[in-house]
């Protein structure tokens, strides 16, 4: 009896012994995954020695991408860079404010949208105005001969971008109510083919999708950006990644002037340079690159008031559910 009381007794230690073991683990295994969460969150203040960069199709991040000299840079100073494509402003935003990025760029539109959501960006430098790099397109065969007749028809955009404003403006210019059209949200390579097999009627889109739908399509423009938007490309930062970071924004934007001036001299260069990492013809390209300037510029009080209008009229159109202090994204 002794000798059973005993045995049972020695399961009860072992059991306990046990249990403690598997405790021990699990408290280790939580402080692992803490530490992981930190490392990350290292990361994406740049002492992790990686920057993660948002592109889209065209603009100087491309060239910038295609010519080495950032990562050249920034690997003296112990960094590494890493890149991400993205279809549009709104989804690099996105990707921003959820931390897969830390820096991008974009045209006036998205950061209105991003900051709406409440995501804490800030604007870093842009480059000039370029109205003739957007558009409205048409059917070469359309019977649609000027914006007062997109009454009542379906126009395809990516939503919150760029292009958005331009709509509204273009539609307001023609008297037409922004209720009277309607819209469907694609993001460019979709928009193209509900463009071309005839699902919409118009196709809103930027550059170097508006040159290559010209160039291969026949469409017709219907308006650009002139007399109604200014069409700025902006480079953006989550607040944190700036703010830990500003050396190494510096090298950003010193690489993006550079680049900027290289460009203004090198257009056809640009062109052969981006054609084959972007996969659209180089004339397409050549048009595209002729229709912008070049041009690192900072972010002023006048940039900080066009953004405040744009966002005041997405408000209004309730585009956006709340209004905004677009000076909230400024960087101190």
């Amino acid at each position: 009896m002794k000798k059973s009381k005993s045995i049972r007794a020695l399961l009860v230690l072992s059991l306990i012994g046990l249990l403690a073991l598997l405790t021990a683990c699990g408290s280790s295994g939580s402080k692992a995954s803490s530490s992981d969460s930190q490392a990350s969150d290292t990361a994406s203040k740049g002492n992790g020695k990686e920057i993660h960069i948002g592109y889209q199709k065209y603009g100087t991040v491309n060239i910038l991408k295609a010519n080495g000299t950032l990562e050249k840079r920034l690997e003296a100073e112990g960094y590494k860079v890493s890149w991400t494509e993205f279809p549009g402003g709104p989804q690099l935003l996105e990707a921003l404010n959820v931390g897969s990025i830390d820096i991008g760029h974009t045209g006036e539109a998205p950061p209105i949208f991003a900051q709406a959501a409440g995501a804490p960006i800030v604007y870093l430098a842009h480059e000039p105005a370029s109205p003739a790099s957007e558009g409205i397109l048409v059917p070469k065969d359309s019977a649609i001969a000027s914006v007062a007749d997109l009454k009542g028809k379906k126009i395809v955009l990516n939503k919150g971008s760029n292009v958005h404003y331009l709509l509204v403006k273009a539609l307001e210019k023609a008297d037409v109510d922004y209720k009277d059209i309607t819209t469907v949200f694609l993001p460019p390579g979709d928009a193209r083919v509900a463009f071309e097999n005839g699902s919409v009627d118009a196709w809103v889109i930027w550059d170097p999708f508006l040159a290559a739908a010209q160039t291969a399509t026949g469409a017709k423009l219907l308006t650009d950006g002139k007399d109604l938007v200014s069409n700025i490309e902006f480079y953006l930062a989550s607040r944190k990644f700036a703010e830990a970071n500003q050396p190494v924004i510096d090298i950003f934007k010193e690489e993006l002037n550079k680049v900027d001036e290289w460009s203004k001299a090198n257009q056809k260069e640009v062109a052969a340079l981006l054609s084959p990492q972007l996969g659209i013809d180089i004339p397409s390209l050549e048009l595209a690159s002729a229709r912008r300037d070049y041009g690192l510029q900072p972010i002023d009080d006048s940039i900080i008031e066009t953004q405040q209008q744009i966002a005041d009229t997405f408000y209004d159109l309730k585009l956006i559910p709340d209004k905004i202090d677009v000076k909230e994204a400024k960087l101190k």
